[in-house]
């Protein structure tokens, strides 16, 4: 298990100060070449959910998730804390313990900064002479001009055992943030089927990680051997539900003001909806 703290090995020829510029001006690109969600309601939101995540993490910068608007179910991460998420993912997404598992995965790649890692053994294999092929196939990184408007514009395509750690770390943040580890493996069994049954609603990021059938695998693995089991987890919250009304009413056109979903009797009914680890899992 990867505690809080823990040293992420591997050559880096980049310094924090000099990852967090990269990232910035990449995300710079990303936001000029994309169509982005600017409603403060929904940016407000997302972000705070990527905080609390960040707070429970590993990573060594300020963490900010904007969001991409886009039918495809993405997200990604650049250099230095910078994450977006399309608005796919989060309406795809059932509760919001999944949106938080698919945010933590992201941040897991941010922690262990493994698009400067990765790249840095991209330079340094070309130093030596070294074809990338030979020496496993660790992959580069692009950003993609004028691709789609509407698309995730950054072709990241990170190595199996990248995907793996990102995994890892993703479920031990969700489970620091109070959040069913177990949700990211959800998420992960729906794509897989969204996948098979339809994969062009599927972005380049899926289409490059590991199989499904192997991360769920290694997944449960790890939450059963490292995670001890709580009395209870937080699942689902109306705050997500009104999050996901507003924007598929931001995207028909139509949105309304804001407001809270209300119970029949007409009081506010915000709280969160846990799951307690009596109930069966199979």
């Amino acid at each position: 298990m990867l505690s809080a703290g823990t040293c992420f090995g591997g050559v880096n020829f980049y310094s924090y100060s000099k990852e967090r510029e990269l990232g910035k001006e990449l995300a710079r690109d990303v936001e000029w070449q994309s169509r982005m969600i600017d409603d403060p309601i929904v940016c407000e939101y997302v972000n705070r959910l990527g905080q609390n995540l960040a707070n429970n993490s590993d990573a060594g910068f300020p963490v900010t998730v904007k969001v991409i608007r886009s039918p495809e179910v993405n997200a990604f991460a650049l250099p230095g804390g910078y994450v977006f998420v399309n608005s796919g993912l989060i309406r795809a997404a059932t509760t919001e313990a999944e949106l938080a598992g698919a945010l933590a995965h992201e941040i897991g790649h941010v922690a262990a900064r493994h698009y400067t890692r990765e790249q840095s053994l991209k330079e340094l294999m070309s130093l030596a002479g070294i074809p990338l092929m030979v020496a496993g196939g660790t992959p580069g990184f692009a950003i993609a001009k004028g691709l789609e408007a509407a698309g995730p514009l950054v072709l990241l395509k990170y190595s199996r055992s990248s995907e793996k750690q990102a995994d890892v770390l993703g479920v031990q943040y969700l489970y620091r943030a109070g959040y069913d580890p177990l949700a990211l493996v959800d998420f992960l069994e729906r794509v897989s089927v969204l996948q098979d049954s339809n994969p062009g609603a599927l972005a380049r990021m899926f289409a490059m990680h590991p199989p499904a059938a192997d991360r769920i695998r290694a997944l449960q693995e790890e939450i059963g051997r490292d995670l001890g089991p709580r009395e209870q987890y937080e699942i689902q919250t109306s705050e997500f539900v009104a999050i996901q009304n507003r924007l598929a009413s931001i995207e028909r056109g139509d949105y309304v003001p804001w407001r809270y979903p209300r119970s029949p009797s007409g009081a506010s009914d915000a709280r969160p909806v846990l799951r307690r680890t009596s109930a069966s899992r199979e």
